[in-house]
């Protein structure tokens, strides 16, 4: 029997593990000959790498916890209308910070403060905003800190300057980075959610929708509709929604099997894994396997890796309560905004004290174990000011 008890477990053990591999592939880009299988493959060629699987994987996860935070609000007696004020302040707060960091690729040399230093302020204002501030703190302080914030993040606004083929440029969106794209989607999903009542018969017809949009988004179909469809970047190449309708979904069948059956789960997710492993290779003439084009059948693909890795974990945690074998990244999973902020802060120090790592350390096993290091370092700074309850909050 799946313990009723436990059932939130599993979902923060599958996000704190990949947390983990998230800092450990960002980190990894940099390192030189390592296996290819490791990192991203490249636009041409159709197929995918171990961390071409990542970020979907965290906007599965984004979709396994909607249902159980919205539930908690529904049955907290929330109207729909505050409801859906949060989520859309939770997706704005996504979108502002991707906002920010997106632009930060384009970043100009001829800009008044160096870009480590205005990507440190940047996220410190972050911090300052979307504190999880103690409920003991002066209001007062709490309301000046966080106006401080977005102070910061105004000045910063009219500071940047952004080279974009050879022009000098503002702050402008752009691809709204990995974080808008969480904000975007979860916004969509969420809205989908709460008005559906969580109903299958409902979300499931919106995946299909979701898929089939995205699949018309590698042809040539919709080009004649591109003056409408420029109202519906929310949904972007439609792989992002997919991924995050399709958590959801395993997550509204997770809580039917709460204190039910094992067995009936475990075939459930064993048929949906294989519809979706099966789905991506029949969909995949249309523009092949590839992360960075977002193809429906990278998507499907990784659906089904991910329904696969969850099931394990609900197994492993849920059923087994081997939860205290993942203690040491449990942060990662209970602090995940602040663990995926941290690198900033990291990179940008070591960017601005010239810090350069030992050649062994940038190539080979020596390069991987230092990413595995990094990871971990990571995880242990969120451990740390997660006991002092500094961790952001949205």
């Amino acid at each position: 029997m799946i313990q009723q008890s436990r059932r939130l477990q599993s979902i923060d053990v599958f996000r704190a593990v990949t947390m983990f591999f998230m800092i450990f592939v960002n980190d990894v880009d940099g390192v030189k000959n390592i296996p290819v299988w490791i990192g991203h493959v490249d636009r041409y060629t159709d197929g995918l790498g171990f961390a071409d699987t990542i970020f979907p994987a965290f906007l599965f996860i984004v979709g396994l916890s909607i249902p159980f935070a919205l539930n908690k609000r529904m049955h907290s007696n929330e109207n729909r209308g505050k409801i859906t004020l949060h989520i859309c302040l939770r997706s704005l707060a996504l979108i502002v910070m991707g906002f920010f960091h997106v632009n930060l690729e384009n970043y100009s040399e001829t800009a008044l403060l160096p870009e480590p230093v205005f990507e440190i302020l940047a996220t410190l204002a972050f911090f300052l905003i979307w504190l999880d501030y103690k409920p003991a703190t002066n209001k007062i302080k709490q309301n000046v800190l966080q106006v401080v914030g977005v102070a910061i993040l105004i000045v910063l606004f009219f500071l940047y300057k952004g080279n974009k083929h050879g022009e000098i440029v503002g702050m402008r969106p752009q691809w709204w980075g990995i974080l808008g794209l969480i904000g975007w989607a979860y916004l969509t999903c969420s809205l989908v959610y709460l008005f559906s009542k969580g109903r299958l018969s409902i979300l499931v017809p919106v995946l299909v929708l979701f898929l089939v949009y995205n699949t018309i988004n590698q042809t040539f179909i919709l080009d004649s509709f591109s003056d409408i469809l420029k109202y519906f970047w929310p949904l972007n190449t439609g792989s992002e929604v997919s991924l995050i309708m399709a958590g959801i979904i395993i997550s509204v069948i997770y809580k039917q099997y709460i204190g039910g059956s094992k067995q009936r789960f475990f075939l459930t997710m064993l048929m949906a894994a294989t519809i979706m492993i099966v789905l991506g290779f029949l969909i995949r003439p249309f523009g092949g396997i590839s992360k960075i084009d977002a193809t429906p059948s990278w998507a499907c693909i990784c659906i089904c890796i991910s329904i696969a890795v969850f099931t394990l974990l609900v197994y492993l945690v849920d059923v087994k309560q081997k939860a205290n074998w993942f203690k040491i990244i449990k942060p990662a999973g209970t602090s995940t905004l602040t663990c995926y902020l941290i690198p900033y802060f990291l990179y940008s120090f070591l960017w601005l004290f010239h810090f350069n790592y030992p050649w062994f350390l940038n190539e080979g096993s020596g390069g991987i174990l230092r990413s595995f290091a990094i990871a971990f370092i990571v995880i242990l700074i969120t451990g740390f000011l997660e006991e002092k309850h500094i961790r952001l909050k949205i």
